[in-house]
């Protein structure tokens, strides 16, 4: 089985453009196999994002990896190490309302800035569950944002 260095090396090579179309095409997959198919992303477990599209207002759903933390949820904008900022991590900072999907449970939450002790802690435990992340920071100019989606 391919490593999670392997996932990532192979999201970053995709870019932006190559990452989108792939979360096009696996949110319905996800969707009609109940998170089965596109669960899981080199060991990392994948919930469905929905946000409101901070220019459109339209709903917009994107797969990502997070860490569950009791009844909360962590997820982390470094966009597979790509420069661009993801859509969902904008539309969460103009709107931290949001929907998820874990498997077939849909959840409303409210979406937070994690910062200090807590970002580092939140930080070193999705690094246990995915080793990528270290190297999606290190392609990167800016500090990714670590969110915690918290039930509503």
């Amino acid at each position: 089985m391919p490593s999670d260095r392997f996932y990532s090396r192979l999201s970053h090579s995709l870019g932006a453009t190559g990452l989108r179309l792939v979360g096009r095409l696996n949110t319905p997959v996800y969707r009609l196999s109940g998170g089965r198919i596109g669960g899981k992303v080199g060991g990392g477990p994948v919930l469905l994002l929905t946000t409101t599209g901070r220019r459109s207002g339209q709903p917009r759903t994107a797969p990502v990896l997070y860490l569950a933390d009791g009844e909360r949820f962590v997820v982390i904008n470094t966009n597979a190490g790509n420069a661009k900022t993801p859509a969902w991590s904008l539309n969460l900072r103009a709107d931290p309302e949001a929907e998820i999907e874990v498997g077939r449970k849909h959840s409303r939450v409210r979406a937070r800035i994690a910062e200090g002790e807590e970002r580092a802690d939140l930080w070193r435990r999705h690094m246990q569950q995915y080793s990528g992340w270290d190297y999606y920071e290190s392609k990167l100019d800016r500090d990714p944002t670590v969110f915690v989606l918290e039930p509503r």
